[in-house]
């Protein structure tokens, strides 16, 4: 088990490794001067050039700047923003964890839907039922995410006026941000509203949270399903059904878990979608999340904001990916099996 920790560990740093390297390559390649590529600025006369300079190794040799270059990023000194002239780190401090919040309630609602669904699919295969789930979960999962998040808002917003059309709370509520999660930023505050600053921040989250997580739910529902269909063919489970056990128990005690844990690697590859949805659907509910600002970099051309930005959420789902294979290699007796175990 420690030398799986240890050969993640150094995968995880490896993969940061190159993902700097990439950034510290991106900086050279964008058009522009190579220091306001780095830093952010401008400089106004020589004396601060020769700051910058000095500071970001400029004028040394690429390895030399390489090296400065991940220590100044591991330092928190990310630069500055070429549009906005603020502080990169502080800039992504700010919009991450409304991208980590959407992305989080996406898989929950993701699982709350694809769990049942799919366990009910394989429980009634080749049935009508089954064909019918089966069918549905194809068109969401082949939907562009964008396509579903304009429908949503053409139906529940303009239409029915039943949701927000952007944002994350109405501006009468005033909720300081401390965390930069809204719930946990509403129960935090002091305000003699906070159940109604909630349902305005629940009902601002429902059609973003749903046009992400309907894709992925979709995914679920048939790896979930496959994976149902593959134990139920399995001897234990006619063992369990000629020892007369129910239909519940059986489902409960030896298939829903075993049914689960298969699927559990896919999930690290599903990931991936789930974040870049996220971050698509961002920009169409006005969602001030990372990939909203992201958006904005591109189309004023600050490319420090690019840079940086990239880097981040690469680095977010490289972690959250190991984080999800780890899981599984906690969960699944099987992987903690040492390899060269004999029977």
């Amino acid at each position: 088990m420690m030398i799986s920790f240890f050969r993640y560990g150094t995968l995880f740093v490896l993969t940061l490794f190159s993902l700097v390297s990439l950034s510290f390559l991106l900086a050279h390649l964008f058009p522009g001067d190579l220091l306001t590529n780095l830093s952010g600025v401008a400089p106004k006369d020589e004396k601060e050039r020769q700051l910058l300079a000095t500071l970001w190794a400029v004028d040394q040799s690429v390895f030399f700047r390489f090296f400065r270059y991940c220590s100044l990023i591991f330092s928190g000194e990310w630069g500055v923003s070429i549009s906005s002239g603020l502080p990169l780190y502080d800039e992504i401090r700010r919009t991450l964890p409304a991208t980590i919040e959407l992305s989080f309630y996406s898989a929950v609602v993701a699982v709350v839907i694809g769990v049942p669904i799919g366990c009910l699919a394989g429980l009634k295969s080749y049935t009508k039922l089954d064909y019918t789930i089966n069918a549905v979960a194809i068109v969401n999962y082949s939907l562009p995410v964008f396509w579903l998040g304009l429908a949503f808002i053409l139906v529940f917003s303009l239409q029915l006026n039943w949701l927000p059309l952007s944002g994350r709370i109405s501006l009468l509520f005033d909720i300081p941000t401390v965390t930069g999660f809204i719930l946990i930023d509403i129960l935090l505050s002091n305000s003699l509203n906070k159940g109604e600053a909630i349902a305005n921040a629940i009902a601002h989250l429902a059609m973003p949270v749903l046009a992400v997580s309907l894709i992925s739910g979709a995914a679920l529902v048939r790896l979930l399903r496959r994976s149902v269909i593959d134990i139920l063919d399995k001897p234990y489970i006619a063992s369990a059904r000629s020892r007369g056990l129910s239909s519940s128990r059986i489902f409960f005690d030896h298939v829903l878990r075993n049914a689960l844990l298969p699927i559990l690697p896919l999930l690290a590859i599903q990931i991936t979608t789930l974040m870049t949805n996220a971050i698509i659907v961002e920009t169409l509910f006005s969602w001030p999340g990372i990939g909203d600002w992201l958006l904005q970099a591109i189309y004023q051309g600050d490319y420090t904001a690019i840079r940086m930005g990239m880097l981040v959420v690469a680095a977010l789902i490289v972690s959250l990916t190991i984080f999800v294979d780890i899981l599984n290699r906690l969960v699944d007796p099987r992987k903690r099996m040492p390899t060269n175990a004999t029977t």
